[in-house]
């Protein structure tokens, strides 16, 4: 027979339930948003919010790993938090952000070329060490400059940070969250190396696409010649025509 699902006392739902009322209010996000991150219906998340009905530690386990955060205390505590990312980068766990990891072809306007655009492969996957999501290019023409780091994904922006800091020195990539086809459009701040040791703050649109999603893609510096670069010219271009960004006139 089945072994019955454990309940958490009366003690331990109400301080569950608390904590799970703060973390709404502080990520503002809905009930029904968590429920479906948790994989509950919405019915059962209210009971239990509402002391109707008492956790078990199943709801509370798909719980925790929604909102990234430890929910029980004492002896029912989890282990660890090996799947969950710090706080600065949005405490979230590795499964509310699974649907991210992949290869991406990534493209954005070529700074020494004003018709050019320059593609490059991207890979998002989970760095266990760290805990978090982590990015990593690869197949850059100008591979000196290749670069990786990690990924913030806080509730509150609705947006997704590519982070490289290098000695404290940063390059930032602020793209929205995936389209239904999976792309993520946004803005590249970096710096460009000039004539000698002369570096410029620049910033760009930028395109992540799934690379399976492009047959034959081409990477490099991409000219008005190439058979995906009107397919590439496009993406660039939905960043600011939708818009995913905004540059202001100067």
């Amino acid at each position: 027979m089945p072994t019955p699902d454990k309940q958490l006392s009366a003690e331990q739902s109400r301080q569950v339930a608390a904590t799970i009322r703060e973390e709404l209010a502080r990520r503002h996000i809905s009930r029904q948003h968590l429920a479906g991150q948790a994989k509950l219906s919405l019915s059962t998340l209210e009971k239990v919010l509402g002391g109707r009905r008492p956790f078990t530690l199943a709801t509370t386990v798909r719980l925790e790993q929604a909102l990234g955060v430890s929910l029980r205390t004492g002896q029912d505590a989890p282990p660890g938090n090996g799947d969950i990312a710090a706080d600065g980068l949005g405490a979230y766990s590795r499964r509310s952000v699974s649907w991210l990891e992949g290869d991406y072809l990534t493209m954005r306007p070529s700074f020494g070329d004003k018709d050019a655009i320059y593609a490059y492969r991207t890979e998002i996957l989970w760095d266990a060490a760290a805990p978090c999501l982590a990015f990593r290019e690869s197949e850059r023409q100008d591979a000196a400059y290749t670069q990786f780091g990690e990924v913030a994904v806080p509730n509150q922006s609705g947006h997704i940070y590519l982070v490289t800091n290098r000695h404290g020195q940063h390059r930032l990539i602020t793209v929205s969250r995936p389209t239904i086809g999976g792309e993520m459009y946004g803005i590249i701040t970096t710096l460009l190396a000039g004539r000698g040791s002369q570096l410029t703050p620049i910033a760009a649109p930028i395109a992540f696409l799934p690379i399976k999603a492009v047959p034959a893609p081409t990477l490099g510096r991409i000219s008005p010649g190439d058979v995906n670069y009107a397919l590439y010219r496009g993406h660039l271009s939905r960043t600011t025509d939708e818009p995913f960004a905004l540059f202001l006139p100067r």
